[in-house]
């Protein structure tokens, strides 16, 4: 009686195992697509392993037709994390050259150190600003001069800087990034907009690099590249420990120093100094990041919006230094109630030297 009932029990026992582990022909069929999408090998060993294991079918070989997708291709160009803001004529010819005077050591030493590398820059590049362009004079013959400066030499000189312009804005985000984390609290908003202003810097570069002869640069550029942003990154990492507001103030006064360069090149395009750039449309990811507008789509205005770009830039680490760095809210991404001027990403108000933080704790009382 026993051994009937142990008989029974086995063969119950075997009847549920082989359901369990004999697949259903979908699954069989799924299975096998898996394995002829990965390497022709592993289903070879899948189906010997399988005949050697007689209580498991063997797996069928042959290989199901991919279904075709109904996808294309638009554009190689992706939508931005932070779009750029849309700047009217009007408000991109009331932008200025400007300068804030100095208050504290920690602006001297700034002032200093952009001075220094601005005139080691000039220095090493031989350039010299035509004075007469910039009083707004016509003389497309003054091109010949030794100093006088081309398309190709703007377009390189765009490229370098704006290859170091971008480093300031990832290094100070991701620093504060990283403090946020050590000390498990928020950053009140200022990592977006560093890393947002790092971002703008660099679709810049891309689009000095269309304008240079074959979309990039030569190997001595390349190098002068890699040195200075070697440089440069790991002194500013290691200033930003010591004293972000001096690194702030440091990158509102090279702002200012780009909106000089941009408004010197935006007088020889204007001066007839610079004849191929006249008639010359900006690129197309120049067009599409900038939603510059058909007919208001060239070089001329290309360099408005990036000039506009800088003022902004200005702006902005002029009124991050004037901040608490360690609990002071960023103004620029805060929700303001009431109608007024306030810091905006776009050019609705423009404080050229930065708003002092009385103006901002004001604001925030109303």
């Amino acid at each position: 009686m026993l051994s009937t009932q142990r008989t029974a029990a086995r063969t119950a026992s075997s009847k549920l195992l082989t359901t369990f582990f004999t697949p259903s022909p979908r699954c069989a069929a799924a299975s096998a697509y898996t394995l002829s999408q990965t390497h022709p090998r592993d289903s070879h060993s899948t189906a010997a392993t399988a005949q050697a294991m007689p209580h498991r079918p063997a797996m069928p070989t042959t290989t199901t037709k991919a279904q075709p997708q109904n996808l294309r291709l638009l554009s190689v160009y992706y939508d931005s994390p932070w779009p750029h803001p849309v700047y009217t004529q009007a408000q991109m010819d009331d932008i200025k050259i400007a300068h804030r005077s100095t208050r504290t050591w920690s602006d001297w030493t700034a002032l200093l150190a952009v001075r220094t590398l601005r005139w080691g820059f000039d220095l090493f590049t031989g350039y010299r600003h035509d004075k007469a362009v910039a009083l707004g004079r016509k003389d497309p013959a003054a091109a010949s001069q030794r100093y006088a400066m081309t398309e190709e030499k703007w377009t390189t000189r765009f490229i370098f800087l704006e290859s170091i312009a971008g480093v300031p804005g990832m290094v100070g985000g991701m620093v504060r990034h990283l403090h946020s984390l050590r000390c498990l609290r928020r950053d009140m908003g200022w990592i977006e907009t560093l890393l947002e202003e790092s971002q703008n810097e660099r679709m810049h570069l891309l689009t000095f690099l269309k304008f240079a002869p074959g979309g990039g640069a030569g190997w001595f550029m390349r190098a002068c590249i890699l040195g200075a942003q070697g440089v440069f990154t790991n002194l500013f990492f290691m200033a930003y420990l010591v004293s972000p507001r001096t690194c702030h103030r440091f990158v509102g006064y090279l702002e200012e120093e780009a909106v000089i360069t941009y408004t010197r090149a935006i007088a020889d395009l204007e001066a007839g100094k610079l004849p191929k750039w006249e008639n010359m449309r900006a690129p197309d990811i120049a067009r599409d990041y900038f939603k510059l507008e058909p007919g208001k789509d060239g070089v001329r205005e290309l360099l408005h919006v990036i000039r506009a770009d800088e003022a902004k830039h200005r702006e902005v680490n002029h009124t991050l230094a004037n901040l608490e760095q360690a609990r002071d809210v960023n103004p620029y991404v805060a929700r303001w109630e009431g109608e007024g001027p306030r810091p905006t990403k776009g050019l609705e108000t423009v404080r050229s030297t930065g708003w002092e933080r009385s103006e901002v704790s004001e604001m925030g009382m109303k």
